[in-house]
This record gives C-alpha cells, structure tokens and sequence, in this order.
C-alpha cells in the first residue's frame, strides 16, 4: 500500500512550490524498470520560510533539503547543528530529525523526499551527513529548478519517469561535487586547488612534502585531510592523474610508449608500464592496440 508523504503545512507564499507525487504514479513509479531505482516522492522550495519548522520521529522516506540562503537548525540523535546558505542535509529513512528555520533570518530552502530500490545506494557515496557543507553551487541550483519543473507538466507518468532521472542525476552530481575542509587554523584545503597543483606537475616528479608545504600543512595532516576528502592518499590520485593523462597521449596515436613515458616524467619505461598497468588494468601496448581494430 502506498503511504502518504510527511511534509510540512508551512503556509506557500507566491513563489513558494510544493509539489506531491499522486499515490496513483508513486505505484506506478516503484514498479516501472526506468524508474523504481530512485524517484521522488514530494518536492518543493520555500524561499525565506518565516517560522518553517517540521519534526519526524519515524520517517519513512529518505530527505534531501539544500539551503540556499539564511539560516536554520538541524536536531538529529547526534545533536544540534546550525545549518546555513550552501548547506546540504541527508536525512536517511528510519533516522529521527527535526528542523525549522531562524527566527531572525529564515533559511530559503529547496527540498525532496525520494524513495526507491537504489535509493539508499545513491545517498551512500555521499557520507554518513548529516550535514554538507558545499557552498552555494550554481549548478545544483540549476538542477533542483530543473526537478521543480514537473509541477507544470502534468500529471503524465513519462514526466515523472523523468523527474526520476533528473533526481538521480541530482544525487550522483552530488559525489564529484569539489570538496573542501576547514581545517583548525580556520585555512580551507580545496581539492580542485590541490589537484590544479597536481595538474601543473603532471611532466614531473611531486611529493607529498612539497604538496603539504604549498598549503602550508604538515605532511600528516595534508595527507589525512586529503585521504578524507577523495578516499584516496594525494600521491595516489597524483599518480591517477598522471595515468588518465597518458591515456590521453596514447589515444592521440603519434608517440611511441617510451616517449609518453618520458613526458610524465618516467625514465624507466618499465616503471611506467608497471604504474599503468596497475591503474588502468592493462599494459599501455594493450590499451594503444585498443585504437587499432
């Protein structure tokens, strides 16, 4: 039996939506093969929601809320968390939570209740949460505006079939978002900036030491913060990097494997070979062969 969606009763202003999937195109959703994945049940944006709160001690669905501007709280059993402009909060199904804006300045907020077999898989990547803080990304922006469309489509299954990619797009976009850290002393690691130096050293040698020191970091806790960033230590993804780039230069076809070794900085060409066996999962002779079928 289909279950009704919990949301809040705040009052819509003008330019306020809140848009809830009919219980006919929910069943329908969770038994068509395109759609049963992930798909949204409940859906809106309420900008300065003045005296917004709701309360949720068994839900029933997963939450996704993205604050655009001003400010609100979280409870969750971890605590009290302040959330502000370019905050994200996952709330999984079953976790008990209540949140309500600022009394003083309100937060402007877009929201989703989804629900799914692969529902759960899609929030994974994205941490233990509660709270994200990614900052006020333009593109996510633009995709959650892109979800709110459906409420001008009708009521037509295929609509909302691709209101249900368009979620799921939402949600993976979310995991190669550019994450960054806070560190104690009140510095930011960035990891575009990071991989921006990573990048700029790809016909070359770079070690951790000279990477921690261009953050002004200890080699312990650049490597830490990193590793907890991306899942993967900064050599690690340095070596990554240097990989994708000489499949670039094997695809191009015109320089033999030594000189593509040469020009990543490898004098052993065996070394090199090894490394990008280990990355790509085959030799580079095996991986160039692949252009020649």
């Amino acid at each position: 039996m289909s279950r009704s969606v919990e949301t809040s009763n705040w009052p819509l202003p003008a330019n306020g939506v809140r848009f809830i999937t009919p219980p006919r195109i929910r069943r329908a959703l969770a038994r068509h093969p395109l759609a049963m994945g992930c798909y949204p049940l409940a859906l809106g944006f309420y900008p300065e929601a003045c005296e917004h709160r709701m309360s949720r001690p068994q839900p029933e669905d997963h939450l996704l809320l993205y604050c655009r501007a001003g400010q609100g709280w979280l409870d969750t059993e971890d605590g009290r968390f302040e959330v502000g402009g370019g905050d994200l909060i996952l709330l999984p199904k079953g976790r008990a939570h209540a949140y309500g804006a600022d009394a003083s300045r309100p937060w402007t907020l877009y929201w989703v209740h989804f629900e799914g077999e692969l529902a759960a898989e899609f929030m994974r990547p994205l941490g233990k949460g509660p709270i994200w803080r990614i900052g006020v990304q333009p593109r996510l922006l633009a995709e959650f505006d892109a979800l709110l469309g459906l409420r001008r489509q009708g009521l037509s299954l295929p609509h909302f079939i691709l209101a249900a990619h368009q979620l799921q797009v939402l949600l993976t976009s979310l995991a190669v978002l550019p994450a960054r850290a806070t560190l104690k002393s009140g510095r930011v690691l960035d990891v575009d900036a990071v991989q921006a130096v990573m990048r700029a050293h790809l016909h070359g040698a770079l070690n951790l030491d000279q990477l921690a020191a261009q953050f002004k970091l200890s080699r312990f806790h650049f490597a830490k913060t990193y590793r907890a960033l991306t899942g993967y230590a900064p050599i690690q993804d340095f070596i990554r990097l240097k990989m994708a780039h000489a499949c670039r230069l094997l695809d191009e076809g015109e320089q033999g494997i030594g000189q593509v070794a040469e020009q990543l900085g490898y004098e052993d060409v065996y070394y090199f070979s090894r490394l990008f066996r280990k990355v790509v999962g085959m030799a580079p002779s095996h991986y160039r062969a692949l252009h020649q079928g």
